[in-house]
Parts: C-alpha cells; sequence; structure tokens
C-alpha cells in the first residue's frame, strides 16, 4: 500500500487522522485489521501496535480535529472525539 492508501485505511477504520512521511509511490505494508482499535488505547500504543511495523521505519504523525499533533498518552476516545467536535462546528 502507498503512504495516502495507508492514511486512507486508517481513517476509515480506526477514525484517527495520520500522515506518513515517505514519497507518495512508497510501497509499505498493509493495513490489515477488521475491527477499529480500543477507545481506552493511548496514541502511542496503537502506533507501536498497528502503524509503525507497516511504515518501514518512515515517520508518523497523529493529528486532531484542531490540526495539531496530540501528546502520545492522548486516549483514543479523547482523540476521535475532537473531530466529531470539528465536523459540529
Amino acid at each position: 500500500m502507498t503512504p495516502w492508501e495507508i492514511e486512507q485505511t486508517v481513517f476509515e477504520l480506526d477514525e484517527i487522522r495520520i500522515v506518513i512521511r515517505a514519497s507518495t509511490t512508497t510501497q509499505l505494508g498493509s493495513y490489515q485489521y477488521a475491527r477499529k482499535a480500543a477507545e481506552n488505547a493511548s496514541i502511542a500504543e496503537w502506533l507501536e501496535q498497528r502503524i509503525k511495523p507497516i511504515i518501514k521505519g518512515h515517520g508518523v504523525v497523529v493529528v486532531d480535529g484542531n490540526g495539531n499533533v496530540p501528546h502520545g498518552r492522548t486516549r483514543l476516545s479523547t482523540l476521535r472525539a475532537s473531530y466529531e467536535k470539528q465536523g459540529d462546528s
């Protein structure tokens, strides 16, 4: 998968916006999860378990609903809620 394909797949399944720092033509691993990650997981845990193994050492950032990069200890429930707030405005 290309970085863009992974970013789109992650947003559709996990409802989390990420940006992978790699060329648009780079081929990375596949995001092969069927269920979204648990609400009580932290961003850091989620990145370590689901994202870093497939991006082959490339950089990645998580972006919240305000366009900021949240702290790694932020819970996924809080992160997902930040997108909903932006959609309501």
